[in-house]
């Protein structure tokens, strides 16, 4: 099957791309970042032979940027699965953040998700089939210190998963809205928290993977996963 990961060059996205890698299936990926983007795509090539995957940079933070990522990915078919992982975490607080940040904090946590949806998801409604993850965070759940815009956007953008999956139920087609605590990717390096009080990138691919596996008749609506001490 083909599976579209955005922000797929390290941490989460990356740790995906692997999860379906491993079975052989094709994949579209996408960075904002070429150098990182190259050397993503030659791991997983060397490390997973039987897979296919295709490349392309891309900041979908830009609307035209999703839109060119998204047709680019039906040139090589129509997707089963698509997980809108782009975006970026900026701390803060709202009173306190500079003027700028709630913008592009909406345009690369949400706005990404929502474009490249409206770019790839008409073909998954022609096709009667498929499966969209957004790569929400418990962010999306509730206000936490130093949260700011960053979970303004997640908030926003579980509103995005829920009238998704209210709107494509009756084409075939599942949405799953993840909620992800604290895990280790490299926002994490430096921070002074050990790697083993937060969840490992693996242990949210691994869930994605097999809510991606179930029967037609079955979906995951929504995914929260958290460290087992909780949340810091």
């Amino acid at each position: 099957m083909l599976v579209v990961i955005t922000g797929a060059s390290q941490g989460i996205g990356y740790a995906v791309a692997e999860a379906f890698a491993t079975e052989g299936h094709t994949l579209c990926i996408c960075s904002k970042t070429p150098a990182r983007l190259k050397e993503a795509t030659e791991s997983l090539a060397r490390k997973y032979p039987a897979a296919t995957i295709h490349s392309r940079q891309a900041d979908l933070a830009r609307p035209e940027d999703c839109k060119t990522f998204g047709s680019w990915c039906l040139s090589l078919g129509t997707p089963t699965i698509l997980i809108n992982n782009a975006g970026f975490f900026l701390p803060g607080n709202l009173m306190e953040e500079e003027q700028g940040v709630l913008e592009a904090q909406i345009a690369a946590n949400l706005f990404s998700a929502y474009h490249t949806s409206r770019a790839i998801v008409p073909a998954m409604i022609k096709a009667g089939s498929g499966h969209i993850f957004n790569i929400c965070s418990i962010a999306s759940l509730q206000a936490y210190p130093q949260g700011g815009a960053y979970s303004i956007s997640k908030y926003a953008l579980d509103g995005f998963s829920k009238n998704l999956r209210e709107e494509l139920k009756d084409k075939g087609i599942k949405v799953t809205g993840v909620y992800a605590g604290a895990t280790y990717t490299n926002s994490w390096a430096g921070s002074g928290v050990e790697p083993s009080r937060i969840m490992e990138a693996t242990d949210i691919a691994k869930m994605i993977f097999a809510a991606a596996n179930l029967s037609p008749q079955a979906v995951v609506e929504d995914m929260v996963m958290r460290p087992q001490l909780g949340d810091l």
